[in-house]
């Protein structure tokens, strides 16, 4: 008899074994924290230490309500950069409601989150297809790199929109700062290499050290390096906007914005973990989780936050077991904010640009966009669509163009199904599509036709003109019979069952009958409701293309029955 091994210990459930491994994540993602919430925090136009405060206090809300075991959720870059083109218009110049207006959009957020959960929306998550997050990514993260190419060169920058960054960084390359130019490549070379060779661990927070070192040393400062400056010391104070919703109508659709990024991007990101290790991720309970970190980020002045899929990859390379990761980097967090922000004083700008190039060089992903021109023109096309409306029209109008692209290229396609007419495959009593198989026999006297796809009133002119004028082509013997094969078709509505009962109509005119065959149940209803069943043989269970055929007189050949 094999002898069992003794349960885990555990506390309040928790696998104590689990413990070293959260401790070193915890730490590791802390560690990696640091550099990225500064540099994500400038991005979004927001104090350097709002970054800590949305990775510190964001970490521990989803820690509290989140269904993921290394999802780790602080800023991310597309959001940051969602806070940054969008709350500037409604602010102005005012740094201080800048700020408030960014501490609202998380509050906001929060809210449609817990508004979602109450509704069961999760479906959300199947609003931005694939393709569409794909040319999202890369819309953003050209658009990201643009926006940080001044930081990295020592010049001033400028603009509303890309192409205007990109003109105002031409015009500003004769006042390229060559100190600041240097330490930010030689911070990204660091970056890089030590991503290449050192997975997993906190590189970056190595190039900060000695970005940070180098400033101090050579008094980089004096000689037109931008540095961040001084930093507020302690913990952060719980602090509400003063502003209401009702005075910021602008705040609910950055917020709607924001919320399905996170969302999205989160649960992708979980999920991908979760299949990893062998447990389920709550799609709906993650709307709470979101919640609960959101609202905990704005309480004390950060804005929106969201899973990234880059900081949770560092959480679970490390060794994270559980959520109990999170609580850790926000201790480790805690103890950098009270202690750490004097040196942090130093660290040059240019560097931050360089963790944020190399954050988010991934984002744009080449391959998958030639994969979609050479097997989905459609996917193609949204794709497309959001890579270009990002980098126009900015985050938000950028993804939500690419998403009606997408609606109406889906739209098209449903208006024009494709008709197959179907053929004999030589030697056997099965069908295919004689477009793509030239070499089909013939079925004579008999039109059979596939609509590949749901027969419904966008579509009905489409299938009646296609097969109507298959039948008015010449054939080798007169047509008896016109065979409607509606497997492909999972739903048929009235105005399709109204068309079908109308082409039988016309072609009973002309002494030809229609039949339909392998139907599913519920467009079997629907037929019958329309009274069909009483002009068109065919519909009932287990009626097939051949037994049709054979009723109709033609011989069975020999071979094998499908």
């Amino acid at each position: 008899m094999t002898e069992q091994a003794p349960p885990p210990a555990t506390i309040l459930g928790y696998p104590l074994a689990w413990l070293p491994g959260d401790l070193v994540a915890g730490l590791t993602l802390a560690a990696y924290a640091i550099p990225v919430s500064l540099a994500y925090a400038t991005l979004a136009g927001l104090p350097p230490q709002v970054g800590i405060v949305g990775y510190l206090l964001g970490g521990l809300g989803y820690a509290l309500a989140g269904s993921s075991r290394h999802l780790a959720v602080g800023p991310t870059s597309a959001i940051s950069l969602m806070i940054a083109g969008s709350v500037g218009a409604l602010a102005g110049d005012d740094a201080a409601l800048y700020a408030q207006i960014a501490s609202l959009a998380g509050f906001m957020v929060a809210i449609l989150c817990l508004a979602a959960w109450l509704l069961r929306l999760s479906i959300l998550v199947n609003l931005i297809s694939d393709s569409v997050l794909t040319g999202f990514k890369a819309g953003a993260g050209i658009t990201i790199a643009i926006t940080q190419l001044p930081a990295l060169f020592g010049t001033q920058g400028g603009g509303q929109n890309t192409p205007e960054r990109l003109m105002a960084l031409l015009a500003q390359l004769p006042l390229i700062n060559v100190t600041t130019l240097a330490l930010g490549v030689v911070a990204l070379a660091l970056v890089l290499a030590g991503e290449r060779l050192l997975p997993g661990r906190p590189v970056a927070l190595a190039a900060v050290i000695l970005s940070i070192a180098t400033v101090g040393l050579l008094n980089l400062g004096e000689h037109g390096v931008h540095i961040v400056g001084a930093i507020p010391p302690g913990l952060p104070e719980p602090r509400w906007p003063s502003l209401r919703l009702r005075d910021q109508e602008g705040i609910v659709p950055v917020a709607a914005g924001c919320l399905l990024l996170a969302y999205i991007e989160g649960v992708a990101a979980a999920r991908a973990f979760a299949e990893k290790h062998g447990y389920t991720v709550d799609a709906r309970r993650e709307l709470l989780g979101l919640a609960a970190a959101n609202a905990a980020a704005a309480t004390c002045g950060g804005y929106p936050v969201a899973g990234g899929l880059s900081q949770s990859a560092v959480n679970e390379q490390a060794g994270a077991q559980s959520r109990l990761s999170l609580v850790v980097a926000s201790l480790a967090l805690a103890i950098g904010l009270i202690y750490l922000t004097g040196p942090l004083a130093n660290l040059p700008k240019a560097a931050l640009a360089a963790i944020v190039l190399a954050a988010v060089r991934g984002l744009v992903d080449f391959p998958a966009l030639v994969h979609m021109w050479r097997v989905s023109r459609v996917d193609f096309l949204s794709a497309l669509s959001a890579l270009v409306g990002v980098l126009l029209l900015g985050i938000l109008n950028g993804i939500l163009t690419a998403v009606v692209v997408s609606a109406l290229a889906l739209l098209a396609f449903a208006t024009r199904p494709h008709v197959a007419f179907l053929g004999r495959i030589p030697g056997t009593t099965r069908y295919s599509d004689t477009s793509r198989h030239p070499d089909n026999e013939p079925i004579p006297g008999i039109v059979a036709f596939r609509p590949e796809g749901s027969v419904l009133y966008l579509n009905v002119d489409h299938i009646r003109s296609e097969v109507l004028a298959h039948v008015d082509r010449p054939h080798a013997a007169p047509l008896r019979k016109v065979i409607c094969d509606l497997s492909a078709a999972p739903l048929v509505d009235i105005p399709g069952a109204r068309m079908l009962r109308d082409l039988a109509n016309t072609l009973a005119a002309r002494g030809i009958a229609l039949s339909i065959v392998s139907s599913l149940g519920v467009v079997r209803d629907i037929l019958r409701a329309e009274g069909l069943s009483h002009t068109v043989t065919g519909i009932v269970r287990g009626t097939t293309l051949e037994d049709e055929i054979t009723e109709a007189g033609e011989a069975r050949p020999p071979g094998p029955v499908a």
